[in-house]
Order: C-alpha cells, then sequence, then structure tokens
C-alpha cells in the first residue's frame, strides 16, 4: 500500500512551537524532507534513528519529488518539513500539484509562522482599533517579480500594517519606497531577526533610520520587518470589552 505524505509547518524557529500534530508525525516518519537553510534542526531531534533526512536545501525540485515517490512507493510514511507555515512563501503548490500528477496522497499540517511570532516577541498587536485593521504580507521584488498592481509602492498608499519577508537585504530601498508611497517618514518600523530563536535581535526604529540599525547589525538574512502605527502607543479600545458595549453574549451597562 503506498505512503502518505505530510506538509508541515514547522514554525518560526523554537522546537517547541511546532504543533503536536507536527511534533507526532516527524517523530513517526521514515523519511524526512526539510527545509534544511531555515528549519532549526532541534525539530527534528525526536525522529527515529533509522529515519532517512534530506535537507531539500541542496535538493531541486525534481530531486525532492523524486524522493517521495520512491519512498512512498514503499509504503514509507513521508514529512516535507517548511519553515514557520508552508503556505507563505513556502513554494509549497508546485509540489503538491507535481503529487496530484503522480497520484500520491497528502496532508498540509499548519504551523506558526514567522510574522506571528515577531508581533509575539515585539508584545504588539497588528490590528489596533482606530490605527489599523488590514495587515499586507508581502515582499520587495527581488528575482520573483512581483504581480501587477502589487508593488511596495502601490501597497504603501494604504498605510495599513505591512509585514515584509525575504527583503532585508534590500532595507535603503524599502525604506525609501514606502515613504514614496505615502507612509509618513516616521512611521515606526521593527526588524525582527530570527524570531523565537536563540540568536533573535529585534531592531526598533521609523523609516528614517532603520536601515542604519540594520547595516550596524550586520542583518542581512533570515528577518521580518513590520511597518505601521501599531508600534505606536496611541489607540482606541476595542468594543469588545467595553462594559457599554452590548454584544451577543452581554448586555452593555447603561452609561454613566
Amino acid at each position: 500500500m503506498a505512503g502518505k505524505i505530510h506538509f508541515i509547518g514547522a514554525g518560526p524557529g523554537d522546537p517547541e512551537l511546532i504543533t503536536v500534530k507536527g511534533r507526532k508525525l516527524i517523530d513517526e516518519a521514515d523519511v524526512i524532507i526539510y527545509a534544511g537553510s531555515l528549519v532549526n534542526p532541534e525539530v527534528l531531534k525526536g525522529s527515529k534513528p533509522s529515519a532517512a533526512i534530506h535537507d531539500s536545501a541542496y535538493m531541486n525540485l525534481d530531486e525532492v519529488i523524486e524522493v517521495i515517490k520512491g519512498s512512498t512507493d514503499k509504503g514509507l510514511k513521508v514529512v516535507r518539513v517548511h519553515t514557520g507555515d508552508p503556505a507563505i512563501y513556502g513554494a509549497i503548490r508546485e509540489q503538491m500539484d507535481r503529487l496530484d500528477e503522480l497520484k500520491i496522497e497528502y496532508e498540509v499540517v499548519p504551523g506558526v509562522s514567522s510574522f506571528l511570532a515577531t508581533a509575539a516577541v515585539l508584545k504588539k498587536e497588528y490590528t489596533l482599533p482606530d490605527v489599523s485593521q488590514t495587515v499586507i504580507l508581502t515582499r520587495m521584488e527581488g528575482r520573483t517579480p512581483m504581480p501587477p498592481k502589487e508593488k511596495l509602492i502601490d501597497l504603501a498608499k494604504h498605510n495599513s500594517t505591512m509585514v515584509i519577508f525575504l527583503s532585508i537585504g534590500f532595507i535603503d530601498e524599502m525604506c525609501s519606497t514606502l515613504i514614496s508611497g505615502g507612509y509618513d517618514p516616521k512611521t515606526p518600523v521593527a526588524v525582527v531577526y530570527k524570531a523565537t530563536w536563540p540568536d533573535q535581535k529585534i531592531l526598533i526604529g521609523d523609516l528614517t533610520d532603520i536601515a542604519h540599525k540594520v547595516k550596524e547589525e550586520k542583518i542581512e538574512k533570515t528577518a521580518l520587518t513590520v511597518v505601521g502605527g501599531f508600534l505606536g502607543d496611541e489607540y482606541s479600545l476595542s468594543k469588545l470589552y467595553d462594559k457599554y458595549f452590548t454584544t451577543g453574549y452581554r448586555k452593555g451597562i447603561a452609561g454613566e
């Protein structure tokens, strides 16, 4: 009987932030293919001594699919371990489409994305009343072009909370583009390097000085940039817990 493959979001770095389901599947796997350039190897520590482990940093798509097919044909349990959650910049769709062609069964186990871990280590909330109710997840254009109307300068006009992946190497251009697109130069910015890892770094600034701070720390990859007023201290209280506001679960008290 052919085996089944599980795509697993390994979380942002801290090995305790993988889901219970993901942890169990890794521990039971016969074959593990993991993104070694990004996934904390500590995540694999509970795997069976007999498990065959492949680092996909050194593999192309054909080689990944070849290992999956060869293993599932033998009825082996295969896990494909991605960093964060594989739905965000995970290059997972092209793998799933190939598996569909080969009629190989698979399941996706979600994980904690680095953008959520970043909010956690910053102790901030992306959506604050009267500040921002929209979060844009995006990246700078590099070797992967941006679709029409999705360039950073076009998205900046919304002045919403912005989470920028895979772009720390373009920090100067990023900041100037955000300003040109409509953000105030003094808009607060945070750069989080390797959120939840032991060597995590947090840099706080604004669009005028964050690039200098990033260069001082020599951060060139594996960092997320978040931009917006949510990093400040001014916002309105939510209606959810307002004692004067009636919800479907409780009645608000009369105003004084």
